[in-house]
C-alpha cells in the first residue's frame, strides 16, 4: 500500500511538472486564440480554487459565487478609473472587500445547512449583481468601462502574451495558497465542518469564520477579470456564471486541487473544442458532461481524501462496496 501511494505521489509530481511547462511554453507554439482560451482557464482555475474552499472542503452547496467574483473586479476597476491606482495595490483590497463582505452576509446565514443556504447564496448573488445595475457609482447597466493594463515600471501588459502570463502567475499563486491552506490546520478544520459540522463545533472549531475564507480568492479571481477584459459590467455575473464555477468544481473533484485545474480545462476548453458544431454544441456540451459524471461520479481527479475512504472499504465478489459493519448492542 505505501509503494502505491509512493508512485502515486511520483506520478502526480511528474504530471504537474509536465502541465506547468506546457503551460509556461504554450504562446511559443499556439495560436492566438488557443492562448486567450488558456488565459480564461486561468481565471476559471483561481475562481474555482475559492468555490472549492467552500463547496470541497467545508461542504457547502454556494449558488452565488459569481458575488465575490463581480465584487473584486468592480473593486479593481473602479480603482484603477477613477482613483488611478496600479493594480498591484488594488488585488489586495479587492480580496479584503470580498472577505468582508462574506463576513457581512454570512455571519447571519452560514449557520443555515442544506437547500436553505444554496437559496440564500443565489438570493446574495443576484443582489449584488442588482445592486451593481442600479447604482451611479458602479456605472449603472453599463457599467465601468476603460481599465488600464496592469504595469511593472514602465512596461504595459497590454500584449495577449503577457496578460496569459500574468494569469498564469495569479493562478499558480492562488493554487500554491489553496494548497498550503488545505494542507494546514484550517484545512483540517474544513475537513472536519464537511465530515460532521456538531463534532467539529464542539471541538472548538469556529464553523462560521472557517467558511468565509473562500470568498477571499474570488476576489483575485475578478480582480484579473476586469484588466484581462479592460470593461466590468453586470451581465458578466449572472447566476449562469456561478454555475459554471460550480461546474468547474464538482467536475474536476471535490475537494481536490489538481481537479480544480482539470475540471477548469474541460469547461472553457470542450465548448470552444466544439466550436464547429455551432448549431448542437450547447447540447453536445451538456450530453459530454453527463457523460464524463456518468463514468466519473467522484471526478475526473478527485482528491486522495476521497479514494482513501474508498480503499478502506472492501468491495463485494460483484463489485459493490460492502456495507460497513454494524456494533452489535452488549448486553
Amino acid at each position: 500500500m505505501t509503494g502505491r501511494r509512493h508512485a502515486a505521489a511520483r506520478l502526480r509530481l511528474a504530471t504537474a511538472v509536465a502541465v506547468g511547462l506546457l503551460a509556461a511554453g504554450l504562446p511559443l507554439f499556439a495560436r492566438a486564440y488557443v492562448v486567450d482560451v488558456a488565459t480564461l482557464i486561468c481565471l476559471y482555475v483561481m475562481l474555482g480554487l475559492g468555490l472549492n474552499i467552500v463547496v470541497g472542503y467545508a461542504g457547502l452547496l454556494d449558488l452565488g459565487y459569481a458575488a465575490f467574483f463581480a465584487i473584486g473586479a468592480y473593486t479593481t476597476a473602479i480603482m484603477m478609473v477613477r482613483y488611478h491606482q496600479p493594480y498591484w495595490l488594488t488585488i489586495p483590497v479587492a480580496a479584503l472587500l470580498t472577505t468582508a463582505s462574506g463576513v457581512v452576509i454570512g455571519t447571519p446565514t452560514l449557520r443555515l445547512r442544506s437547500d436553505y443556504l444554496a437559496i440564500v447564496t443565489l438570493g446574495f448573488g443576484e443582489i449584488v449583481r442588482i445592486t451593481a445595475t442600479n447604482l451611479n457609482f458602479t456605472g449603472g447597466p453599463d457599467g465601468v468601462w476603460g481599465v488600464p493594463r496592469p504595469a511593472i515600471g514602465s512596461w504595459v501588459l497590454s500584449s495577449r502574451t503577457s496578460i496569459y502570463y500574468l494569469g498564469l502567475a495569479l493562478a499558480a499563486g492562488t493554487l500554491v495558497i489553496a494548497y498550503n491552506l488545505a494542507h494546514s490546520r484550517l484545512g483540517r478544520a474544513w475537513l472536519a465542518i464537511r465530515e460532521d459540522e456538531v463534532a467539529a463545533r464542539a471541538a472548538g472549531v469556529n464553523t462560521v469564520l472557517f467558511k468565509l475564507l473562500g470568498a477571499l480568492l474570488g476576489g483575485i479571481g475578478g480582480s484579473f477579470f476586469a484588466v484581462k477584459l479592460t470593461a466590468v459590467d453586470p451581465t458578466s455575473f449572472t447566476f449562469v456564471q456561478s454555475v459554471n464555477i460550480l461546474m468547474v468544481v464538482v467536475l474536476g473533484g471535490m475537494g481536490s486541487l489538481p481537479g480544480v485545474v482539470v475540471g477548469a480545462a474541460v469547461i472553457v476548453g470542450l465548448p470552444e473544442a466544439l466550436r464547429a458544431f455551432q448549431s448542437v454544441r450547447v447540447l453536445a456540451f451538456g450530453i459530454g458532461l453527463i457523460i464524463l459524471m456518468l463514468l466519473r461520479p467522484q471526478g475526473l481527479w478527485p482528491s486522495r481524501a476521497g479514494e482513501a475512504e474508498r480503499e478502506t472499504v472492501p468491495e463485494s465478489p460483484l463489485g459493490h462496496r460492502a456495507p460497513e459493519p454494524t456494533k452489535e448492542a452488549v448486553p
